[in-house]
């Protein structure tokens, strides 16, 4: 059997590569998508719920489908360094493809609002990591100047590749389900992801490859919801760190593809997003980051207003971008956790298994 080789392969034809393009790869994209069966009666009897689980991509998120096309275009333009301004996944993506590519990375971090997980990664692989006072929409700003001075590639969700190599989650749901879902359940941060799965569902129903168009339902934060309030926030705060931006990068575009789609663009609170991250945890056994949640906490907020009227079956897909080890501390804050110390005896452990 052939071996797997990412997405830039699988989907070449898609891909603004050529066959000078040098192929940058983990071997990322390929990542389940999950049925919910016990999670969908808490939405509605009219939902077949599945989940996209992005944290099994080679860095823990969706990040690394567009990072294999960032940085092999980078590599083919001749570039020796790569930059990005970062809470976190984007810098543990961005340092594991550099190194991958033999060249340097730089992160800018907002001082103090980045998960510990996702430091870790950043630094491990070789990465300078610089941290500036301020939030992210600062060291993007910051990043942004480095790049007019200097021959450094951006990698953030500016650089037009990383959208391309992102929509490939689009083709892979539609490939899997051999068709597109009703709806399309996003976490919106920086906002370039709920535009790449936009952009790979109208390209692929271009090409044939679908008939119908999903209904994009993308939910920010409710301390970090500029697009829902309709202005940037100055200081955004949220447990959800990944989605934790004032000022989204890619918020036209997002805008379009809700209008496009016929869908929306909302917002959930913190206590909303850690209930659905428990309800992923406990009861199916998926552990995604907080950000990631806010799909499901979504998805669970229009489930009570009875949102879905349709009388067939709907599937929904929600996306849970990363992995839940990037924010270990998080999940230990959220359940309630006490070793009970007992005699190292089968009688003494009994007593506390039989409870």
């Amino acid at each position: 059997m052939e071996q797997y080789k990412g997405i830039i392969e699988r989907y070449r034809k898609f891909m603004p590569v050529t066959s000078r393009t040098p192929v940058i790869t983990l071997h990322e994209g390929n990542t389940p998508l999950i049925r919910l069966k016990r999670l969908e009666a808490l939405v509605s009897d009219r939902v077949e719920l599945y989940v996209k689980y992005e944290g099994l991509n080679p860095t823990g998120s969706f990040k690394d489908r567009g990072m294999t096309m960032a940085i092999s275009k980078a590599v083919e333009k001749g570039m020796k360094a790569t930059i990005c301004a970062s809470t976190g996944n984007t810098s543990a993506s961005a340092a594991a493809y550099s190194v991958r590519a033999g060249i340097k990375s730089y992160v800018i971090i907002p001082n103090g609002y980045i998960a510990l997980g996702k430091l870790s990664q950043a630094l491990i692989h070789g990465a300078k990591v610089i941290a500036v006072e301020g939030n992210f929409d600062v060291a993007l700003e910051m990043v942004k100047k480095v790049c007019e001075k200097y021959p450094i590639e951006l990698v953030n969700s500016l650089n037009p590749y990383r959208i391309e190599g992102q929509k490939s989650g689009a083709f892979e749901i539609v490939d899997f389900l051999g068709e597109s879902p009703d709806y399309h359940f996003i976490p919106v941060g920086n906002a370039g992801n709920i535009t790449a799965y936009w952009k790979g569902y109208t390209e692929y129903k271009k090409a044939g490859m679908m008939k119908k168009l999903p209904k994009m339902m993308g939910f920010q934060a409710a301390g970090s919801a500029p697009i829902v309030l309709g202005k940037p926030v100055e200081n955004p705060d949220t447990i959800a760190t990944a989605i934790r931006i004032g000022n989204p990068a890619s918020w036209q575009k997002a805008i379009d593809a809700r209008d496009e789609s016929g869908g929306v663009i909302d917002m959930v609170t913190d206590a909303e997003i850690i209930t659905a991250y428990k309800l992923l945890a406990d009861r199916e056994g998926i552990f995604c980051e907080p950000a990631s949640a806010a799909s499901f906490a979504g998805l669970l907020k229009y489930g009570k207003k009875k949102f879905f009227r349709e009388k067939k079956k709907l599937k929904v897909v929600c996306v849970l971008t990363g992995h839940g080890l990037k924010d270990p501390d998080r999940a230990i804050k959220s359940v309630d956790f006490k070793p009970i110390v007992v005699k190292p005896d089968l009688k003494s452990i009994m007593k506390i298994i039989d409870k």
